[in-house]
């Protein structure tokens, strides 16, 4: 006899109960993650969060690291719709200051969504964990931030370039908890004088070949 469980009608419900689960212990977790900081976090605090039994959380993730490391991949696909925005159109046509602008209001936007991708991700002494679950999201940033400068400045050598990028995203990822997490007026000194950082270093990174 036929489990109706079993049958392939039954499945896309299956599965579709598994991803709401999943996406009820990602959410879960980031709360927990923000709240008390990964070293903290535990799964039976993110458990409680979603308000579901450790065993539960247990048939999705093995450990708190699998959790993060989905978290990661969910913020790396937000992002990469966010690069996409950015760089939608003809950013070329844009003086570096609006380049700058253009790349950073998503950003901005993204970390004031969600609280703990900064206490995950923004800091120097990430997990090695961590450290392997967001390098593919860092990479993707840093090409695209490379090619769009390549476009710009096309006599500048692909040293020069990655040297520029590299420089621009760590100076934005130190600031950026300070512009998501202070008050309006605070935030946007804060996020003024980044721009106004950006700008300068660009301008000084590639000067001849820029002419903007």
């Amino acid at each position: 006899m036929t489990n109706v469980a079993d049958t392939p009608a039954a499945r896309p419900r299956r599965q579709a109960r598994g991803e709401r689960r999943i996406g009820q212990i990602l959410e879960a977790a980031a709360e927990v993650f923000a709240e008390r900081g990964y070293e903290a976090a535990t799964t039976n605090a993110i458990a409680a969060t979603a308000g579901i039994s450790p065993g539960s959380l247990y048939q999705f993730f093995d450990n708190k690291d699998a959790i993060a490391r989905a978290l990661a991949e969910r913020y790396a696909d937000e992002l990469a719709a966010a690069h996409d925005d950015a760089f939608r159109g003809k950013p070329a046509d844009l003086s570096t200051a609006g380049l700058v602008e253009r790349v950073l209001t998503p950003l901005v936007q993204f970390n004031r969504r969600h609280r703990a991708f900064k206490t995950l991700f923004a800091r120097t002494d990430m997990p090695p964990t961590l450290t392997e679950a967001t390098a593919p999201l860092q990479a993707a940033l840093s090409d695209r931030v490379v090619a769009e400068l390549a476009r710009r400045t096309p006599g500048a050598t692909p040293h020069q370039l990655r040297r520029a990028a590299t420089v621009a995203i760590q100076v934005t990822k130190a600031l950026m908890p300070l512009i998501a997490s202070a008050e309006p007026d605070e935030s946007a000194w804060y996020l003024s004088h980044l721009q106004r950082l950006l700008v300068a270093h660009l301008d000084l990174a590639l000067p001849r070949e820029r002419g903007r």
